[in-house]
C-alpha cells in the first residue's frame, strides 16, 4: 500500500463527491420483467457499468466503486453462480484495454481464494495493466463482505500484536482503515443503491460511516447516464453536516 487516508470524520465536503460507491441491484427483476432468463439482466447490466464509469469519469469523480459480487451471492443457483462467472471473466477480457486507453485503474477487492484460477490470473492482469492510470480508479468488489473486510483487517494486526511489531495501544482508526481493501483511498461521499431496496447489505461498512445514501427505483440495466446525473445532483443538493450545526458548517466554508 503505498499512502493512507485518515479515518477521520472530515469537516466540510465539496457539492461533486471525490468518491461514488454503487449497489447494483435489479438484474434479475429487470431480466423477469422483460421475460428473459436471469442472465440476460446481469449481461444488460454491463452496459449500465459502462454508462456508470463513463459519467463518473467526465463528472470528474476520483473513485468509483462497484459491488459486483457479494460474499453472500454464492447462495444462488449454481448455474447462475457459473454464469456470472463467465460473464465477469468476458467483461475483464473485453473491457480491461477500454480502461487502460482512457487512463483508468482497475481494483479489484475481495477474497479471491474462491474464484478459479483461470479467473484470478485475469484479474491480476487487469490491475497490472492499469496500475498506473491517474484518469479516475474504478474498484470492483467481488467476493467481498463489510464483515470479511473488517476481519481480515483485524487479523493481520492481531499478528503484528502477536509478534510484537505493534502494542494494543497502536491500533487507531487510521491503522485499521490501512488494513482494510481500499485503505488508500477516499471514503465514499455517495453510496447509490438501485431496484428499490433500501439496506446496505454487508457492503463496505466501515467505509459507509458518513457516506450520503441515494435509492433509486430503477433496476440497474435501465441506470443510464441520465439516472447517474440524477444521483449526482440529488448529492449536490444534500447538507452535510458531519456533526456540526448548520452555522459552523456555514463558517467552515467561509474560512475555505
Amino acid at each position: 500500500m503505498t499512502a493512507s487516508v485518515s479515518a477521520e470524520i472530515p469537516l466540510s465536503a465539496g457539492n461533486r463527491p471525490r468518491h461514488v460507491a454503487i449497489i447494483m441491484d435489479g438484474n434479475n427483476r429487470w431480466a423477469k420483467s422483460h421475460k428473459l432468463a436471469g442472465v440476460s439482466g446481469h449481461k444488460a447490466g454491463v452496459k449500465a457499468v459502462r454508462a456508470a464509469v463513463e459519467t463518473c469519469a467526465r463528472q470528474g469523480v476520483e473513485v468509483l466503486t462497484l459491488f459486483a459480487f457479494s460474499s453472500e451471492n454464492w447462495r444462488r443457483p449454481e448455474d447462475e453462480v457459473s454464469a456470472l462467472m463467465r460473464l465477469f471473466l468476458f467483461a475483464l477480457e473485453r473491457e480491461v484495454k477500454k480502461l487502460h486507453r482512457n487512463n483508468i485503474c482497475l481494483k479489484i477487492i475481495g477474497d479471491r481464494s474462491a474464484f478459479s484460477e483461470n479467473l484470478q490470473g485475469h484479474m491480476a492482469f487487469a490491475e497490472q495493466l492499469t496500475r498506473d492510470n491517474t484518469q479516475m480508479t474504478l474498484v470492483i468488489a467481488a467476493n467481498y463482505g463489510g464483515h470479511w473486510d473488517i476481519t481480515q483487517a483485524s487479523q493481520t494486526l492481531a499478528r503484528k500484536v502477536q509478534s510484537g511489531e505493534l502494542a494494543p495501544s497502536d491500533i487507531t482508526d487510521d491503522l485499521i482503515q490501512q488494513h482494510l481493501s481500499i485503505g488508500d483511498l477516499p471514503m465514499p461521499d455517495l453510496m447509490i443503491r438501485t431496484a428499490g431496496e433500501q439496506r446496505i447489505s454487508n457492503f463496505m461498512l466501515w467505509h459507509l460511516a458518513y457516506t450520503e445514501l441515494y435509492f433509486s427505483s430503477v433496476y440497474w440495466p435501465d441506470f443510464r447516464e441520465g439516472e447517474m446525473e440524477k444521483a449526482l445532483q440529488a448529492y449536490a443538493g444534500r447538507k452535510r453536516r458531519f456533526g456540526q450545526t448548520d452555522d459552523q458548517v456555514k463558517r467552515t466554508a467561509s474560512e475555505q
